[in-house]
C-alpha cells in the first residue's frame, strides 16, 4: 500500500493536518480577537488557498519523496525548518501594509502561534502515519525485494544484521555470489535465503525477481568486483547500497544513511535536490510549450517544404531508450528521404547522402529537433539530458562500454553537455568520448549547469555549430 501510493497518502495526511491547524488558528484568532476584525473573517477559501501553499512547498524541499527505510528525526527536522520558512513568507506577504510596515506586534504573535500550530499538527500527522507504516514493514507489508551481493561470510553478517531490523523494510529475497563456490552448501541459504546466481547473472535476476534494493557486502579481495556489480544494475531501477569499508573506492559519490545504528553507503543518491527538480522540470515545460506555440507558423512552413521534397511523413518517429530503460517513440521533422535505413540501423554522418536538401537546412539550423519539444512536454524528455539512444545502439554499446547504462538514470535531452562538448556521433569512439561528458553531467547535475548548456547550444546554433 505505502509503497505504490505513498506520495498520495503523505499529502493526503498533510492536507488533513493543515485542515487542523487552520481551524484551530480560525478558532484562536476570531475567539481571543488577537486582531482587530470589523466582520467575520473568510474561513473555507483561506484555508484552500493556504493548503495548497504548504503542499507546493513541501514538494519542493522533498517532503514527498519515499520515506523507505529514512529517518523519523530527520524528517521532523525537514518538516520544522520547512514551516518556519514558510511562515516567514506567509508573515512577509500577508502582513505587511502598504508602507511596507508590519501591522503590529499582535500580528507577529499570531504568526507564531500559526506556525506552532501548523508545525504540532503536521509533524503529529507524519508521525502517526510513520508508525503505522513501521508496524506495516515489521509484518511484511510493504517491504522490497532485495539482493545481498557479496562474499559468503560477509553476506552472512550482512543478512543477519538485516534482519535484526524489519523496518528497514528490506525483505531479502536472496544472494549472488561473487566467486564460483567451493562447496553446495553455505553461505546464505542456512539462513532461508537462495542462491540465485553470479554476478553475471545479476542483471537478470533484478529483473525475473523485481529486485528494488541491491545490497553489497565484499570482502578485500573483492574489491575490484565492485564496478562490476555497478555497471550489472546501471539503467535498472534499483538502490544500491555497501557497507560502509568500501567508501574509498567510491569517494565523492556516496551518501551515508544509517537508521538504528546500521550504516549503509547509497552508490546511487539523488542526483537533484527536489526543488531543482521541480524547477527544471517547470522550465521543459514553459519552454517546450512557449515554442511551439510561438512558432507554430515556421513549423508548418516547414512541413509543407519537407512534403513538397520527399514522399514519407513530415514527422519522422523512431523508437529510443529513455529513463529507467522505458522506450518511447522519439520526434522528428523528417530529414531523410523516406526508407532511408530500410537496410537496418547505421551510424549518421556528416555528410551522410541519405539527408534530403531542406533536411540539410533543417540540421544545420538544429529544427529538426523542434517535435522533439512534444516528447518534452509528455515527460518522456528534458531540455538538457544526455541523448536517447535506440535499442539496438544500446545493447552494443553496453557489452562494448560497461558504464553506458548509467545514462539511463536521468531523462533523455534535446540538447546536453555531450553535444555541447563534442562533435557528432560517428563511430563506437565518439560515442565512448560522449560517455564521458554524459557521466560528468549526470554527477553534476544542477539548474545552473542546465542553464550553461541552453546558453552554450544557443551559441552554438547561432552560428551554425554543435551537434
Amino acid at each position: 500500500m505505502f509503497t505504490t501510493h505513498e506520495k498520495p497518502i503523505l499529502m493526503l495526511t498533510d492536507v488533513l493536518s493543515l485542515a487542523v491547524a487552520w481551524t484551530v488558528y480560525y478558532l484562536v484568532r476570531v475567539q481571543t480577537r488577537l486582531l482587530p476584525v470589523s466582520a467575520q473573517p473568510d474561513f473555507l477559501m483561506p484555508m484552500v488557498v493556504i493548503s495548497l501553499f504548504w503542499v507546493l512547498l513541501f514538494l519542493l524541499v522533498g517532503l514527498y519523496r519515499p520515506w523507505y527505510a529514512a529517518s523519523r528525526f530527520d524528517e521532523l527536522l525537514l518538516v520544522f525548518k520547512t514551516t518556519l520558512i514558510g511562515c516567514l513568507i506567509i508573515f512577509f506577504v500577508i502582513f505587511m501594509d502598504d508602507e511596507g510596515t508590519t501591522v503590529g506586534t499582535s500580528s507577529r504573535m499570531l504568526m507564531v502561534l500559526y506556525w506552532v500550530i501548523v508545525l504540532a499538527c503536521v509533524g503529529s500527522g507524519r508521525l502517526l502515519l510513520r508508525s503505522v507504516q513501521r508496524r506495516m514493514l515489521i509484518a511484511g507489508i510493504g517491504t522490497h525485494n532485495t539482493l545481498i551481493v557479496g562474499s559468503p561470510a560477509r553476506s552472512r553478517e550482512l543478512f543477519d544484521q538485516v534482519s535484526k531490523y524489519p523496518a528497514l523494510g528490506y525483505r531479502v529475497d536472496g544472494y549472488v555470489r561473487v566467486e564460483k563456490p567451493e562447496r553446495k552448501k553455505g553461505g546464505l541459504w542456512d539462513r532461508g535465503a537462495e542462491v540465485l546466481g553470479g554476478i553475471e547473472d545479476l542483471s537478470t535476476i533484478i529483473k525475473r525477481r523485481n529486485i528494488r534494493e541491491v545490497l553489497i557486502a565484499l570482502d578485500s579481495k573483492d574489491h575490484n568486483r565492485l564496478l562490476e556489480i555497478i555497471s550489472a544494475c546501471n539503467g535498472q531501477p534499483v538502490g544500491l547500497k555497501i557497507v560502509p569499508d568500501l567508501y574509498d573506492i567510491i569517494s565523492g559519490q556516496a551518501r551515508t544513511n544509517q537508521i538504528y545504528g546500521f550504516p549503509l553507503i547509497d552508490i546511487s543518491p539523488q542526483l537533484m535536490p527536489p526543488w531543482e527538480e521541480t524547477a527544471k522540470r517547470t522550465l521543459d515545460v514553459l519552454v517546450s510549450a512557449v515554442v511551439i506555440v510561438v512558432g507554430l507558423p515556421l513549423w508548418a512552413l516547414l512541413s509543407v517544404a519537407i512534403k513538397l521534397e520527399s514522399r514519407g511523413p513530415v514527422i519522422y518517429k523512431q523508437e529510443r531508450v529513455g529513463k529507467d530503460g522505458v522506450r518511447f517513440n522519439i520526434l522528428k521533422f523528417r530529414s531523410m528521404y523516406h526508407d532511408a535505413e530500410k537496410a537496418g540501423p547505421q551510424w549518421a554522418h556528416r555528410r551522410d547522402p541519405r539527408i534530403t536538401r531542406v533536411g540539410y537546412l533543417l540540421r544545420k539550423l538544429h529544427f529538426d529537433e523542434i517535435p522533439q519539444l512534444w516528447n518534452v512536454l509528455r515527460g518522456q524528455m528534458s531540455l538538457v539530458g544526455p541523448r536517447p539512444e535506440r535499442p539496438v545502439f544500446i545493447e552494443q554499446l553496453t557489452s562494448e562500454i560497461p558504464m553506458y547504462p548509467r545514462r539511463l538514470k536521468v531523462r533523455p535531452g534535446i540538447t546536453g553537455w555531450a553535444q555541447v562538448k563534442h562533435k557528432y556521433d560517428e563511430s563506437i569512439d565518439d560515442v565512448r568520448k560522449k560517455v564521458q561528458y554524459d557521466l560528468f553531467y549526470i554527477e553534476n547535475m544542477s539548474l545552473r549547469m542546465d542553464f550553461k548548456i541552453l546558453l552554450s547550444t544557443a551559441y552554438h546554433v547561432l552560428r551554425g555549430r554543435g551537434h
